[in-house]
């Protein structure tokens, strides 16, 4: 940043702030940085205002983390998803799996699990609604629900990790480990060392999804 610009920045009246400001220039921060160096102090420099300014229009940094997911679930599309139930159980769930895949601050966010935009929960409906239609009584459902959820942020966030370590450093820690095994230890993994990272970095969740969401509903005995 130039002198003059920093000038030009320190002095006049201080651009007025809208919460919509406040929420858009978050989401661009949570996009590019994630959610543990996004703090009320370093917002306030990327709108060359206050932290004591941000408090004016959202109590704090988790209302603000409210704000700016209900803002993304709005924006979100919801297409039309199959009648047959465990197909609508399959979309939904593949749907929701790939829309936090593109935006993986999202889950970041949501593994605290008690933050979440009033709007996402449509797709909480879809999905608790269709494993009910699957012949589940309530509490089945909502179970059904939460170990699918479970699965996807697991996933999302070994992923999201796993990137941004690699972007570190040259060096997979596990890939290394993997390949020093020998059949005498270890002959399943060994057998598999020389696809290890390969057989890692595939994208199976709709694979997965489907052979968790069939176990989930076959009969109890």
């Amino acid at each position: 940043m130039s002198a003059e610009v920093s000038r030009t920045r320190r002095v006049g009246r201080p651009p007025r702030l809208t919460l919509d400001a406040i929420v858009d220039a978050a989401e661009r921060l949570l996009a590019a940085e994630g959610v543990d160096k996004m703090s009320m102090r370093r917002l306030a420099t990327e709108l060359s205002s206050t932290p004591m300014a941000l408090y004016h229009h959202v109590r704090d940094k988790d209302a603000l983390l409210v704000r700016v997911l209900e803002s993304q679930a709005r924006a979100m599309p919801r297409p039309e998803l199959p009648d047959e139930p465990r197909e609508r159980l399959v979309a939904a769930s593949v749907l929701l799996y790939e829309l936090l895949a593109e935006r993986p601050w999202i889950v970041e966010v949501l593994t605290g699990d008690d933050l979440i935009g009033p709007s996402a929960l449509w797709i909480v409906e879809v999905m608790v609604g269709a494993a009910a239609d699957c012949g589940l009584d309530e509490e089945e459902a909502f179970f059904a629900y939460r170990t699918i959820w479970f699965y996807i942020v697991g996933d999302l966030i070994i992923r999201v990790t796993g990137a941004r370590r690699r972007a570190r450093t040259e060096t997979v820690h596990q890939d290394e480990v993997v390949a020093g095994l020998t059949v005498e230890t270890h002959p399943r993994l060994a057998s598999l060392a020389d696809r290890w990272s390969e057989l890692n970095g595939r994208d199976t969740h709709r694979q997965a999804l489907e052979a968790i969401i069939h176990g989930l509903l076959l009969p109890r005995s």
